[in-house]
């Protein structure tokens, strides 16, 4: 049986409860803390470690912590390797530029000035610089680590998909690849989700996920409908049956994730077989 032990943080501490036992420990949130921390469950046999990382201490929730990682018998998550909190830092720096790139477009198609006008023409060069170093670095992280290496070289060999895609998937989604086909889609706010009760029906519609998945693939789908024979079969027989262009696209970007996670899964390259 494990030694489940529930940890709860605080701006200043870290609350312990061993299970087996009944212990509570506190140590100082700080370096000397966590070597300390470190330390102590390294003495315990078979150790299992649930955490909590948000809200405030209220009495002893690192308790309550324990007790339902004991009774939900959860599975240890394998550790996040240090270069994808960088990668994340990268992304979200990125998609900020994105999003400067469209205001000063915005803006520079309303402003009268001739100053300001010079200066915004300027601007989207400038973004479209630091996006490109950005890709560059991440690319040559994502390379530094075997296991991306290797995630990164099977989901760019899936034609539409190139490696700013397949970096946003893997670092947005980076447990692709270990989970079902309705689970991966319904995450990526890819499947489709009902909306009735009891007579009253209402058209079915993709909601909740992580949408930032979603927008990452939309063009890849586009680009795979033209040049993957599966893929551009499935478009023609949704469109054959009446069904509406938007609708037909999220379906083909719903099979194109659900395809990176079984090739993932497999460690497969893509073939046309595969898809």
């Amino acid at each position: 049986m494990n030694n489940t032990i529930g940890i709860d943080f605080s701006k200043d501490t870290l609350h312990f409860h061993l299970l087996t036992d009944g212990r509570h420990k506190q140590f100082l949130n700080s370096k000397t803390g966590h070597t300390q921390l470190i330390k102590w469950i390294e003495l315990q046999p078979d150790p299992q470690v649930i955490l909590k990382r948000r809200g405030r201490i209220i009495g002893y929730w690192n308790e309550g912590l324990a007790k339902t990682g004991a009774a939900l018998q959860l599975v240890p998550k394998p550790l996040i390797a240090e270069s994808l909190y960088d990668l994340r830092d990268l992304l979200c720096a990125r998609r900020a530029l994105i999003k400067d790139r469209a205001t000063a477009e915005a803006r520079n198609a309303t402003v009268t000035h001739a100053l300001l006008r010079v200066q915004l023409a300027k601007r989207p060069r400038h973004i479209e610089c630091d996006i490109e170093r950005i890709d560059t670095a991440m690319l040559a992280l994502a390379k530094q680590d075997r296991h991306m290496h290797e995630r990164l070289d099977i989901l760019s060999s899936i034609p539409g998909i190139g490696i700013t895609t397949t970096l946003m998937i893997l670092v947005d989604r980076p447990e692709i690849g270990g989970l079902g086909g309705k689970q991966v889609a319904s995450l990526a706010r890819l499947a489709p989700m009902s909306q009735s009760s009891g007579k009253w029906q209402e058209k079915t519609c993709i909601q909740g996920g992580r949408p930032n998945l979603g927008h990452a693939i939309f063009m890849p789908a586009l680009v795979a409908i033209r040049h993957n024979a599966d893929m551009k079969a499935k478009y023609d027989q949704l469109i054959a049956i009446g069904k509406e262009k938007k609708v037909v696209i999220i379906a083909v970007m719903r099979k194109l994730f659900v395809l990176a996670n079984a090739l993932l899964r497999d460690h497969r390259k893509w073939t046309e077989s595969a898809a």
